[in-house]
């Protein structure tokens, strides 16, 4: 079997080895039709069906090799024409090599990365670079510092793959964008360069905002990213993290029949086990971390989880839920991101508020408090968001009390609990009851204390005093 590659662009940059190998070897196999040299090759089979039909790469490549085997088994020498080099990036041809059943040889060519480094003026040996698949880039490049040239980034899913992989860490340069450069100014905005069709008529070469990657570029088969350099190395945790849960969501029964609904109860799960780990922290003897990471560790599963399930209905993905948070944190801190002046912590309170109200387009800052949350945080966030209008909730009970007539035994406390409905029913002191227990609510929130977590633990508290007692 002979493979020869293409070039990187048109026919002018296909050698004379790759002409004559294609003059002489009639049975001409194309991994695809979708390069501007492949009418070189003329008549020939394509794989362009496979990219169609399978499921991954790993499959369509798999089949690649299985027909040419085929193919060299029936005709003997056989011809396998790819774009680019035979060497670089190719992994039907890496299967092929190390594919016992058929002799490979290689007719060497031009590669992509030839006209990257005339274009970018960069010697990747003296600088180091290090080429990336974008596919696996997540894996691939974990703990790199680059310069980095990612490769394939044929879809803008693959830009989304590699800027979450990356998250902050592209740094940004004061020099041309293939040059050494310098650190950038403070709060420089860094950028990567985009190279896109080299060597045809409508190439492409320009720099972009690092964080407008995956929104301004329109990539396609023949698009490359040039990171001149990051600050620190790739976050490639996250996304591999992210491959797991897309491989346990092909390949696990119970992960396959999971949908947003069945995975409800999961969710409120895993963030009460992180508020438990929290109650037990101590962070003066640093103990109780561990836990907490595990515990954060398994809410972060659930994230990314229906992030999963939201990119399969073609709704979203994780890149665009850490964007989201990410764009909406900016926005709602101009105090800190933009040209607004720090004020006190209940005026920020005031003006969060207010743009939540106006971006959400609610009628009232009351909309939107789940309806499932506990009574104590429930009441909690009545109390603050009424508090951000300048609205005394007292004022408000008040209002709906006034012309009534007092609760028997009002200033009973006995009276008032006891005079409670058994069966939950509103009894005679049961209003009374309620204001009494908005007060505390109001008396921990001026504190500073989370009134359900308090509640939570002085309820353990008697858990283990009560275990305590009946074991002595």
């Amino acid at each position: 079997m002979v493979v020869c590659g293409l070039g990187p662009a048109g026919t002018d940059l296909v050698t004379a080895a790759a002409r004559d190998a294609i003059a002489r070897i009639p049975h001409r196999y194309l991994r695809t039709t979708r390069h501007p040299a492949a009418p070189v090759v003329g008549e020939a089979e394509s794989f362009d069906h496979l990219y169609e039909s399978a499921a991954t790469f790993d499959d369509v490549y798999a089949g690649i090799v299985a027909a040419l085997v085929d193919a060299a088994t029936t005709h003997g020498e056989v011809l396998y024409a790819v774009p680019g080099s035979p060497v670089v990036a190719e992994r039907s041809v890496e299967l092929l090599a190390v594919d016992g059943r058929v002799d490979v040889e290689i007719v060497p060519a031009l590669s992509f990365l030839d006209l990257t480094w005339a274009r970018l003026g960069v010697d990747p040996l003296a600088a180091g670079v290090r080429l990336v698949d974008g596919h696996r880039f997540g894996t691939e490049a974990a703990g790199e510092r680059g310069p980095l040239l990612v490769a394939q980034c044929d879809h803008r899913d693959v830009l989304s793959d590699v800027k979450l992989a990356i998250g902050e860490a592209v740094e940004a340069t004061g020099g041309a964008s293939g040059g050494p450069g310098g650190p950038g100014g403070p709060g420089e905005v860094p950028t990567v360069t985009i190279l896109q069709r080299l060597g045809l008529p409508d190439e492409t070469i320009r720099e972009v905002p690092w964080p407008e990657l995956d929104r301004t570029v329109e990539p396609d088969h023949l698009t490359s990213v040039w990171v001149p350099r990051l600050a620190a190395p790739i976050a490639g945790e996250v996304a591999a993290f992210a491959d797991v849960v897309r491989r346990l969501r092909a390949e696990c029964p119970w992960d396959r029949e999971q949908t947003h609904q069945t995975l409800r109860r999961h969710l409120l799960e895993e963030a009460y086990e992180v508020l438990e780990a929290i109650d037990h922290l101590d962070v003066e003897r640093a103990t109780g971390f561990e836990a907490l990471e595990e515990e954060l560790g398994d809410l972060l599963f659930q994230v990314v989880f229906h992030a999963t399930l939201a990119a399969e209905e073609g709704q979203f993905t994780l890149a665009d839920v850490a964007r989201g948070i990410h764009d909406k944190l900016v926005r709602r801190h101009p105090h800190v991101f933009g040209e607004a002046e720090a004020t006190t912590a209940d005026e920020l309170a005031a003006t969060w508020e207010r743009m939540k109200k106006a971006e959400k387009g609610r009628d009232s800052v009351m909309d939107g408090i789940p309806a499932t949350l506990p009574a104590l945080l429930y009441a909690l966030k009545v109390q603050k968001k009424a508090a951000s209008e300048g609205v005394d909730w007292q004022e408000l009970l008040d209002e709906g009390d006034e012309g009534a007539d007092p609760a028997p035994g009002a200033d009973d406390p006995a009276s008032s609990v006891g005079s409670a409905d058994p069966a939950g029913s509103a009894g005679p002191g049961a209003a009374d009851l309620g204001r009494r227990l908005l007060e505390l609510v109001a008396e921990a929130g001026a504190a500073g204390v989370d009134p359900e977590t308090e509640l939570r633990l002085a309820a353990e508290r008697v858990r283990d005093r009560f275990r305590e007692r009946k074991r002595g």
